[in-house]
Order: structure tokens, then C-alpha cells, then sequence
């Protein structure tokens, strides 16, 4: 594969990293929004709370907490299966991601050993060159539109400051 290519699938698989991500918090947010998972949080613990609050041991918790298998904090099963989709699609994407980034350097390397190898065609190589050319024509431009909005601003900051001058109240 070229390294536009990796370039390419590697955005793809952002893409679907950050669709998975916002799906993860979007089922976090879900649950913690659960009111019903609100009144079984207080009886999470077979201890006294540091408030006072006497408190219930998981084994006493309602029996919707036990069906979600155990993970995520409870909550009804749909709510913690769409957290583990989004989180096993997190993990795919976030492999195949950076498998595109291992692979990279070497799609690089190929290139650079391709050219070393003198596959390029001479009208490639004239081709280069009058594109390096052109960037070193442009950053010379560039640099010389730089110094004059350089000069421009300057002379306007005079313009300003001359005309804050004229408009100051005079005294008489």
C-alpha cells in the first residue's frame, strides 16, 4: 500500500475511534442518568456509609444489578451491553488505527528504497525538480510579501497613533 492509502484507511479508522468513543460516553451517560441506578448506588456496600448511611452488600442488590453481569456499575442489561459494543468497537478501531501507523514507516521505506533503486522515470525526475523549484520560488515571494506587510503594518500603526494625536482634546 502507498502511504496515501494508509493515509487514507488510518483516517477511516480515526473516524470510527472517535464514533466508537462518543458512543462510550454516550452509554456512560445513559446510565448515570438511570435515576433507578441512583437509589441502588446507596446500597452498594454491606458497610455503614462515612455519613451514617447503613448500607447493603451487592449480594442484597435488586436483581436487575445481577442480570448485567457485573460490569460497568450495574445498571439494567441493555445499558451495559451497548457500553461493551461501543467499547469492544473502541478497541478494534483503536488496533487496527495503530497497525495503519506501524505500517507507515515501511510503506516510507519502500518508497525511498524504490527511488534509490532508479525506478523513477527521468520525466519524473524533471518533474521534481521543477516542483522544488517553484516551492523555492514561492517561499523567496512568500518571504518578500512578508517584509511588506511588515512595512504596512508599521506605516498603519503610525497612521493610528497620529490620528489618536489629532483627535486627543486640546487644552486652551
Amino acid at each position: 500500500m502507498t502511504t496515501q492509502e494508509l493515509a487514507m484507511e488510518g483516517e477511516k479508522h480515526l473516524e470510527e475511534t472517535i464514533e466508537a468513543a462518543f458512543q462510550i460516553i454516550s452509554a456512560m451517560n445513559d446510565e448515570l442518568c438511570n435515576p433507578s441506578l441512583w437509589s441502588t448506588l446507596a446500597t452498594a456496600s454491606s458497610t455503614t456509609g462515612s455519613n451514617g448511611a447503613a448500607l447493603v452488600s451487592a449480594d442484597e442488590a435488586p436483581p436487575h444489578q445481577s442480570e448485567s453481569g457485573g460490569g460497568g456499575g450495574g445498571g439494567g442489561g441493555s445499558g451495559n451491553s451497548a457500553l461493551d459494543e461501543a467499547s469492544l468497537r473502541y478497541k478494534n478501531s483503536v488496533t487496527s488505527l495503530r497497525a495503519v501507523l506501524a505500517a507507515i514507516p515501511n510503506s516510507q521505506k519502500a518508497k525511498v528504497s524504490e527511488t534509490e533503486n532508479g525506478l523513477e522515470t527521468p520525466e519524473e525526475e524533471d518533474e521534481i525538480e521543477a516542483l522544488e523549484e517553484q516551492a523555492l520560488s514561492l517561499r523567496k515571494e512568500i518571504a518578500e510579501k512578508n517584509v511588506h506587510v511588515k512595512d504596512l503594518i508599521d506605516k498603519f500603526r503610525e497612521l493610528i497613533a497620529d490620528i489618536a494625536t489629532w483627535q486627543s482634546p486640546c487644552s486652551v
